[in-house]
């Protein structure tokens, strides 16, 4: 019996390459890395915005201006400080790069807000302040109890110190400031003030005064006008709903209602 011998063959496993399955797998890393970079980023801004003072948010719009127009960014150091009339710089606005103004009015409205509202936490008027942004701008309401007597447009000695940081605050913007004073319907009858427009317009006048002596407010960026009764936040049905409708608006107006305001010729 003849015997076939067959030759053991060689089995050769060859093994799969890897690398394209670790460079499929690992390709994620590359978007997770960004996506950490850019979150840091964002918590790195947030954090400076929660500390941060006037003169840094000033360079911040300063910063974005000149991004947009092509310009570098700014960052200047700065300690924080005693609100003075030195201590913050008026931003200023250049219209010669599309889209330039609704990026600054955002930020300087929201630069105004914070110290606003740090000026409201520092004289415990909660109450008796408010701010809210509109279509047309920024509006501080203040209560008349802050600012006058019952039945008076002359500002107390109290409200001096009250308007004296407030005017510091809005002397940096460029905006346009209107002075609004409302009433109740509550009827008022002195020889000064023979009906509520009179007492509403003597409030707002007397706060617009009061900015133009004591701050040097260029008085073209200033208006005053008055509602009496008819502009009311509530209905005077009630004690509290009055002493709402009794107040003083500041209304810093955005670039797009300034555009609607009678032109400053210049001279």
């Amino acid at each position: 019996m003849v015997r076939i011998r067959h030759p053991l063959r060689r089995l050769t496993v060859k093994r799969r390459s890897n690398h394209a399955e670790h460079d499929t797998r690992e390709r994620w890393l590359v978007a997770y890395a960004d996506f950490v970079t850019v979150l840091l980023c964002f918590f790195i801004v947030m954090y400076s915005l929660s500390s941060i003072n006037a003169q840094k948010f000033s360079e911040l719009a300063r910063a974005l201006q000149n991004a947009m127009g092509g310009g570098g960014n700014i960052v200047i150091e700065a300690p924080l400080a005693a609100v003075g009339p030195d201590t913050f710089e008026p931003f200023t606005r250049d219209s010669s790069v599309p889209g330039r103004d609704a990026v600054s009015d955002s930020i300087e409205l929201a630069v105004i807000e914070r110290q606003i509202q740090e000026l409201i936490k520092e004289h415990g008027l909660e109450a008796e302040v408010q701010t809210v942004t509109e279509e047309r701008g920024l509006v501080i309401s203040v209560q008349d109890t802050v600012l006058f007597v019952s039945g008076s447009a002359d500002l107390t000695p109290r409200a001096a110190e009250i308007m004296d940081k407030l005017g510091l605050i809005l002397l940096q913007t460029p905006n346009y400031i209107r002075v609004e004073g409302h009433t109740d319907n509550l009827p008022i009858n002195t020889p000064r003030f023979p009906s509520n427009w009179e007492l509403s317009v003597g409030r707002s006048t007397s706060v617009i005064q009061y900015l133009l002596a004591r701050h040097n407010f260029p008085p073209q960026r200033l208006s005053a006008s008055g509602y009496g009764e008819y502009r009311p936040k509530a209905a005077n049905d009630t004690v509290a709903n009055r002493q709402l409708n009794r107040r003083v608006d500041f209304v810093v107006l955005s670039s797009k209602f300034e555009a609607s305001e009678p032109k400053i010729l210049e001279q």
